[in-house]
């Protein structure tokens, strides 16, 4: 019965709050003169909502679109910069910001025209956590939602908004925390905004790859902070120290090819438009440059001239790996299955005319050129859950339905990468993802199948071949040797996206 009442009397409170909601909007809106409303609204607030729009009814990837609509927007500098931040920060921490409108709007928020939802959002995280003020920052957005949806919904937007503004974010949050009740894991959804699967995921992995559980807070904190824009200098084309000079960068902090850039947009760079460098994540650097450096050991000797990737797009670990190769000799072969991700593995490598960049089923290589390669990278479909960061719309998209064909795809990848290189060769298995489902458990399957297929795999341990690539020797780093001497890279440790790496030799 304690319970029942508690349940009463937190939905009696919750229609307090909406009921004041509605009041307060007639009542701020009677006494603001119309003069005074925003009945336009500016590019850069237009700009972000159109991301919004793209990525919930076009299913794109805000990084993706972005470019193109600050382009048709004409924004650019500070403006391209508000824009940006408002998009992302909105995708990012929804989750949030949705626990603090259940209090407010007196509806489920599911009954909610999706556009209007998306504006609230917007207007929360100006409340929240941007450099607005309040008049602004309510003003602005309900001049948005009048000028892209239309008066009615314009009214709900004042409404609310002005509510929200009307206590501190953390009083917000505090309210929602305490709606999400006793469950801790419903507690760290509405102030990290994550998907309660994605928070245990996260745990779990942690603590399967040799972290301790309490590093979660740390790693969900480092999943909501806007990544460092990181170049890859691709060698033999372009030093690290001239790519730094030529941006006004730093080294990296891992991969001796890195260059941390201080702002702007990458592609003004003349590196990155002529090929040489390319935008890549230091952890996506740092697997491929591992890779590369392997010593090829084993019972046979043999040559070090063909390498394959497997599934190469969108190209930059085949633009790295194909400079390296080029540096030995080699030549690599970069596979891509969709055409237009070949285009783009293409674009990626047009400096290098030592890669050869097709079209295939990476499932068919292994049975179509058995032996054939001497280091094969598999960089595998996955969650994405470690560039949540970078990708702040996959928190909502992915689901965990997506592990089962994904892991079908990964285990069958790897398998036809074992049987693609050659005996004293070796394959990289690659996710941007530290689920456990993604990781060591498809390389343990992977090493069960290949014995029955009557092929012998052994693991490579990672920790020499770390410590001979890093650009430092920060004892830190030795977080990144999981337990069964796997590489897993952490935003909140390392700064990279959460890259995991198993190397794995076939030795007959």
């Amino acid at each position: 019965m304690t319970d029942q009442r508690d349940d009463h009397g937190r939905r009696d409170a919750r229609g307090r709050q909406r009921g004041a909601a509605r009041a307060a909007g007639r009542t701020q809106r009677g006494a603001q003169a119309p003069s005074a409303r925003a009945r336009t609204a500016d590019p850069a607030r237009r700009a972000a909502f159109q991301v919004l729009c793209e990525v919930a009814e076009g299913d794109a990837y805000a990084n993706l679109v972005a470019p193109t609509v600050l382009a048709t927007h004409h924004l650019h500098g500070r403006d391209a910069a508000f824009a940006t931040e408002l998009a992302y920060g909105t995708l990012r921490m929804r989750g949030q910001y949705d626990a603090v409108l259940a209090l407010v709007v007196d509806r489920d928020l599911d009954r909610l025209d999706a556009r209007v939802l998306d504006v609230l959002r917007l207007g929360v995280h100006q409340l929240f956590a941007m450099r607005v003020p309040e008049h602004a920052a309510v003003s602005a957005t309900v001049g948005l939602a009048r000028d892209q949806i239309g008066a009615g919904p314009a009214q709900l937007v004042n409404a609310v908004l002005r509510q929200v503004a009307a206590e501190p974010a953390s009083t917000w949050l505090d309210r929602a925390e305490a709606a999400a009740g006793d469950d801790a894991d419903a507690r760290l959804v509405v102030r990290w905004s994550h998907p309660a699967w994605i928070v245990r995921a996260l745990r779990e992995a942690l603590v399967g790859h040799g972290r301790d559980a309490e590093d979660l807070t740390d790693l969900l904190t480092a999943d909501n902070e806007p990544p460092r824009v990181t170049l890859a200098a691709r060698p033999g084309l372009i030093t690290t120290s001239d790519l730094a000079d030529q941006v006004g960068g730093t080294p990296g902090r891992l991969a001796p090819t890195a260059v941390v850039l201080p702002g702007g947009d990458p592609a003004a760079s003349a590196a990155v438009r002529d090929g040489t460098a390319g935008v890549q994540d230091e952890g996506s650097q740092l697997v491929a440059l591992l890779l590369a450096a392997v010593p090829l050991e084993g019972p046979v000797d043999g040559p070090d001239a063909t390498w394959l990737d497997l599934c190469a797009g969108p190209g930059g670990k085949a633009a790295l790996l194909g400079a390296l190769a080029a540096q030995r000799g080699a030549r690599l072969v970069a596979n891509e299955v969709a055409p237009h991700r070949t285009r783009l593995v293409a674009r990626a490598v047009r400096a290098l005319t030592s890669v050869q960049v097709r079209t295939g089923d990476g499932r068919e290589v292994g049975e179509a050129e058995p032996g054939r390669y001497d280091r094969v990278l598999v960089d595998a479909p996955c969650t994405g859950l470690g560039a949540l960061r970078r990708r702040p719309e996959s928190r909502w998209r992915r689901t965990p339905a997506d592990l089962a064909p994904l892991g079908t795809l990964q285990r069958a990848l790897l398998a036809s990468a074992l049987r693609a290189v050659r005996v004293g060769g070796v394959v990289g298995y690659v996710t941007c993802s530290p689920h456990l489902a993604e990781t060591s458990l498809v390389v343990t399957d992977a090493l069960r199948a290949a014995k029955k297929a009557g092929l012998d795999v052994s693991v490579v341990e990672a920790g020499p071949v770390l410590h001979q690539v890093l650009s430092t020797d920060d004892e830190t780093l030795v977080d990144a040797l999981t337990p069964s001497g796997a590489v897993q890279l952490w935003p909140h440790r390392h700064g990279t996206d959460a890259m995991f790496l198993t190397l794995l030799c076939r030795t007959a």
